[in-house]
């Protein structure tokens, strides 16, 4: 019972990640459209649409790092398991995948100090907006990550989408 309930809310979880990404690549193509179109047209532009796209490309970066992670479709360095025999390539796998999980883990924990301290500043992005929130998304991608992938390190047989 437990297993289908956590089944569940993994599958809402990756609906929810998807979605977000969805919906900032939508955000980035209007607030784009918009901006090229007041320039060319109106010799005026939103004064921070700029830094909301730069914002939307870290965002859909680390969106779309997590979602790939989910997948199994990460960048991958594997020319060691192309030149070992096959029977070494789960082994490989699981250094590969408790590596990642550990670099991951250390830029999270970096990252959220680095977040912590950007709370303390009270620094503003937009229209209020703390800094820090729109930050938010780097240790939290980067934990999501290193959970992923320690969850592969001990999992049997090849990663697949969860």
């Amino acid at each position: 019972m437990a297993a289908e309930w956590a089944a569940r809310l993994a599958r809402l979880a990756n609906r929810v990640e998807d979605g977000v990404l969805v919906v900032l690549l939508l955000a980035m193509l209007v607030l784009s459209g918009a901006q090229i179109f007041l320039r060319n047209f109106f010799d005026y532009g939103i004064e921070w649409n700029d830094a909301l796209l730069r914002l939307l490309v870290l965002w859909i970066t680390l969106v779309g790092a997590m979602i790939a992670s989910r997948r199994g479709k990460h960048i991958r360095i594997d020319l060691l398991p192309r030149l070992l025999p096959n029977r070494f390539r789960p082994a490989l796998r699981r250094v590969a995948d408790l590596g990642a999980a550990v670099v991951c883990g250390i830029i999270a924990w970096h990252a959220g100090r680095f977040v912590a301290m950007e709370m303390e500043d009270g620094m503003e992005l937009i229209a209020g907006l703390p800094l820090w929130v729109a930050e938010a998304v780097i240790p939290l991608g980067f934990a999501v990550m290193g959970l992923r992938y320690l969850a592969d390190t001990f999992r049997v047989g090849e990663p697949s989408e969860r």
